[in-house]
């Protein structure tokens, strides 16, 4: 991704309100561009990583792994990006060919039918609480396996609950803990990580084909 003046104005100030931090220099650039998008500091202390959750993610996307999101504006953030790097198809929930159910929400329904089309895909969950507990109980049910979860939807109903079960899931996992998050944060996370990815892997990939 591109940087600009004020985007380095921008990062310096975030660099210089963060100050000293614990996270390894791959995970602080997710930080500050959760950071950048939102303009908001307290995603510092929710960013959760699960192990290996950078790794993990980037050669998925280096192997060009089908991500699936739960609404529009996830994929709008994050395709242009995904285009001009790793090509990796993105599907949508919202888009998922389904019978309705009235127990489960359109996104909800749509993630479940991509997950069992895609179990070892990356799934970003950016609004939809109830697309992510979809998620997580295939998982539980070891239906799916996903090589990255990144989880930020907001909420005050079941939203920690959903949160708690992921970070228990053992994949792979980006997920932001509390009420807070977005389909913002959520597309910023993964921009950061295709950015990281295209650094260790886009060489050696743009030669395949």
């Amino acid at each position: 991704m591109e940087w600009h003046g004020t985007d380095a104005q921008s990062l310096a100030i975030i660099d210089r309100e963060i100050g000293a931090h614990t996270f390894s220099p791959a995970e602080y650039e997710i930080v500050r561009r959760v950071i950048y998008a939102t303009a908001d500091f307290e995603y510092q202390k929710l960013i959760r990583f699960s192990e290996r959750a950078l790794q993990a993610g980037a050669a998925a996307l280096a192997a060009r792994t089908t991500i699936v999101v739960d609404v529009p504006m996830v994929q709008v953030g994050i395709t242009p990006h995904i285009q001009e790097t790793f090509a990796n198809p993105v599907y949508c929930s919202m888009e998922a060919i389904t019978r309705p159910q009235k127990e489960k929400t359109k996104a909800a329904w749509g993630i479940q039918t991509l997950a069992r089309r895609y179990p070892e895909g990356i799934f970003v969950v950016g609004q939809a609480q109830t697309a992510l507990t979809a998620l997580v109980e295939l998982i539980e049910a070891e239906e799916i396996r996903p090589a990255l979860v990144i989880g930020t939807p907001s909420g005050f109903v079941e939203v920690d609950v959903a949160k708690s079960r992921l970070e228990d899931s053992l994949v792979p996992h980006i997920r932001i803990e509390g009420r807070k998050g977005s389909s913002v944060v959520a597309a910023a996370i993964v921009n950061g990580l295709v950015d990281l990815a295209w650094q260790a892997y886009g060489q050696d990939s743009s030669s395949v084909s």
